[in-house]
């Protein structure tokens, strides 16, 4: 297992390595990340829908969930909150702050096309169709929970879920084998689903995903609005998970471990 100070410096090298990639293959890779976590949204709704009790199927939906940034991690794709982590970059001076910005634009947008890519597949494959319908309730159900949160309480649990993102991206890190390294980001993962923590990319799945499954299935849903989407959840979970992931885990690991050599233990 490598010690936070190797896992700082590889995560430095990996983020330099980020804004290496041309504007259109980080495009992609971020389209495909987008993908990823929206697959492992929607079957963390599958396995929602009855499965017992409720904190049994919170647990059983966060199970699952992680699944998503396994993928991610595993085929090197490019995840916004993820790349919050790009601040150890900047601060090992082996980035600018331009160049990760522009990462992060980049990986935003992808990001959100392939969210909405595998949003409108199986809305309109109708894998919404299982359960007898109750998929499809649940569906919107979990889109208008989101959009009705206040400003202050979707940013605060944006600030936690990609505290726990960026930290299951690190400790990724200690592993050398796949079994530890999915291992390591999967246990952050779970709790923060468990926890009800709003990830801004999952949601570019969940929200978008309840619009299409209310038109589809005639569920009615006056409280999800595009505006309600932006200014309830998309931009205040943005927000928070860019303190989180970036001004916390980021600054605070890199001023931490640093320049602390490559030793392993």
């Amino acid at each position: 297992m490598y010690i936070p100070s190797h896992i700082a410096k590889t995560y430095s090298e990996a983020g330099a390595a980020k804004t290496k990639f041309s504007a259109m293959k980080t495009f992609v890779l971020a389209v495909f990340a987008g993908m990823f976590i929206a697959i492992g949204a929607f079957g963390s709704q599958v396995a929602l829908v009855d499965a017992g009790g409720e904190s049994f199927s919170r647990f059983i939906s966060a199970f699952v969930f992680p699944i998503g940034l396994f993928l991610v991690v595993m085929t090197g794709a490019e995840l916004f909150t993820g790349n919050n982590l790009m601040v150890i970059s900047v601060l090992d001076k082996k980035i600018t702050v331009k160049a990760m910005l522009k990462n992060w634009v980049i990986a935003y947008l992808g990001n959100f096309v392939g969210s909405i890519f595998v949003a409108v597949l199986v809305t309109y494959g109708h894998a919404y169709s299982l359960f007898g319908g109750k998929l499809a309730q649940t569906a919107v159900t979990v889109a208008q929970n989101k959009v009705s949160l206040s400003f202050s309480d979707a940013l605060f649990k944006g600030i936690l879920c990609n505290m726990l993102v960026c930290i299951a991206v690190l400790v990724s890190l200690s592993a050398e084998e796949v079994a530890g390294k999915i291992l390591g980001l999967y246990l952050p993962i779970l709790m923060f689903v468990l926890s009800g923590f709003e990830h801004s990319v999952a949601n570019m799945f969940f929200i978008p995903a309840g619009f299409f499954v209310s038109g589809e299935y005639n569920i009615g849903a006056d409280s999800l609005t595009w505006s309600g989407f932006l200014l309830h959840n998309l931009i205040p979970v943005t927000i928070g998970n860019m303190i989180g992931g970036a001004c916390i885990v980021g600054l605070g690991y890199g001023f931490l471990y640093l320049n602390h050599g490559k030793e392993k233990q």
